[in-house]
């Protein structure tokens, strides 16, 4: 028997994006929803990630519009002293946790853990087998930018007999310390892995990391709440840009700058999907001299890595951490967020998916057409290497411009701390805060010009 679910939506996922979405949501009219989730619980991803893993940006850019993740507060200790708090993953999992409390709390919303989506409106305990349908209810797939977390997905490449191969978050309960640690994986799970072995006083030459591609990053300490520092950045990447010869010059310039860092000062990154990282990690990094630059990994065999140009020998004794998994969901492309059979929540905000769930939770709340808010609401593609950042930049004036045209969307984007480009009554006249947004507005034309130019000499 199909149990009936009364409800005005049945959103189907409960990570960042679905709670963005749902909190912006509820706050502004008076929808009922089921809430509907795979896991046991809110937090999505967060809830098998690697147990050493922090959110990679300022607690206060993460999370839902109306709670504050963290406290604001500045760390004082530390390689990042100065710089906001950054939450575990367990600070993460509770803030979920309290963040549905409250929108159950309403009345309004009930939540259903452990339940598999089937179609439609429907929906299926996987503790019970208990089978739902919320007939008459507007989808919200909000799993749309999930992706694959080693936790949760098998390595990209073939583990023969006796080899040993684990996923990183295994690292932390490991009782035997191997002779050798081969971290597999370029992006930024490969390099938190690779700190936090350096950090439990694992030799640098104990490491192998297997590393296809170099990347460009986000300087940590410019991503931060803070009006004068943030839109620094930003005056920072466009002046950089205005000046540019090509896609690699633009990141190049924007080294100099010190926006952008990377690895190796000796090569050129390829991948440019601009995780943050702070200067300390990268330094930490630096120690690692086995860096095998092969391409991707075929296979792990004992004493052995396969590549296509051959194999590379390791220890006999080798531990290989599997950090490969490809994150955000191979193939995704920006697609309408209101569709005739969901609404599907994306990133309409470069670099804060956050912020851009909820914005769309907002809209769907104040607005009456579909039309209407998907000329609002833009989605903005994610890059992986320097000339998708270029297509990216040119999908986000184009985002930006739709966001800006709508007064009470920009007006309620500064109301929350998810907003890092919000600038405070009490920080209006800051001289140095004044200073910065001249120079913004001074550089954004020619900057976004030159990229366009760039987009479309080399897309």
């Amino acid at each position: 028997m199909t149990v009936s679910v009364d409800a005005d939506y049945l959103v189907v996922g409960a990570g960042a994006m679905g709670m963005a979405f749902l909190d912006a949501l509820v706050d502004h009219s008076d929808a009922t929803v089921a809430l509907v989730d795979r896991r046991h619980a809110p937090g999505g991803h967060w809830l098998a990630a690697y147990p050493f893993v922090r959110l990679h940006q300022a607690s206060a850019l993460y999370g839902v519009a109306s709670t504050l993740l963290g406290d604001g507060r500045v760390q004082e200790l530390g390689p990042e002293a100065g710089l906001q708090e950054r939450a575990t993953a367990p600070e993460i999992q509770a803030y979920y946790r309290r963040v549905l409390d409250r929108l159950e709390s309403t009345g309004r919303v009930r939540f259903y853990p452990g339940s598999e989506y089937t179609g439609g409106t429907g929906f299926r305990s996987r503790v019970s087998g208990r089978e739902y349908s919320a007939d008459g209810a507007r989808l919200v797939d909000a799993t749309t930018l999930s992706g694959s977390i080693p936790a949760e997905s098998p390595p990209p490449f073939g583990v023969e007999p006796g080899a040993r191969v684990v996923p990183v978050g295994d690292l932390a309960g490991i009782s035997h310390a191997p002779r050798q640690y081969v971290v597999a994986g370029a992006g930024k799970t490969a390099m938190d892995a690779c700190v936090w072995l350096l950090l439990q006083g694992v030799d640098p030459g104990a490491i192998c990391w297997v590393r296809p591609r170099d990347a460009w990053m986000i300087n940590r300490a410019l991503v931060q709440p803070d009006p004068a520092i943030f839109l620094g950045m930003a005056a920072d990447t466009m002046e950089a840009a205005a000046l540019a010869t090509s896609p690699d010059d633009v990141f190049l310039r924007m080294e100099e700058r010190g926006v952008m860092l990377r690895i190796d000062p000796d090569v050129r990154p390829t991948m440019a999907k601009t995780p943050t990282i702070a200067q300390w990690e990268i330094d930490l990094l630096r120690t690692v001299g086995d860096v095998v630059r092969r391409g991707h990994l075929l296979a792990v065999a004992p004493g052995r890595l396969r590549f296509a140009d051959g194999d590379v020998r390791i220890d006999s004794d080798a531990l290989v951490v599997h950090c490969a998994a490809p994150g955000l969901r191979p193939g995704y492309r920006p697609q309408p967020v209101w569709q005739d059979d969901a609404i599907r929540p994306q990133s309409v905000r470069i670099g804060f998916p956050c912020l851009g769930a909820a914005m769309c939770g907002y809209v769907e709340a104040t607005r009456e057409t579909d039309d209407e808010k998907n000329s609002i609401c833009v989605p903005t593609p994610y890059s992986d290497n320097p000339t998708d950042w270029l297509t990216m930049q040119v999908a986000g004036s184009v985002a930006s411009r739709a966001l800006g045209g709508a007064r009470d969307v920009r007006a309620w984007a500064d109301t929350t701390a998810l907003n890092p480009g919000r600038i405070l009554p009490d920080r209006a006249g800051d001289a140095d805060v004044v200073a910065v947004v001249e120079r913004m507005r001074a550089a954004m034309g020619p900057g976004r010009e030159r990229i366009a130019a760039l987009h479309a000499e080399y897309a």
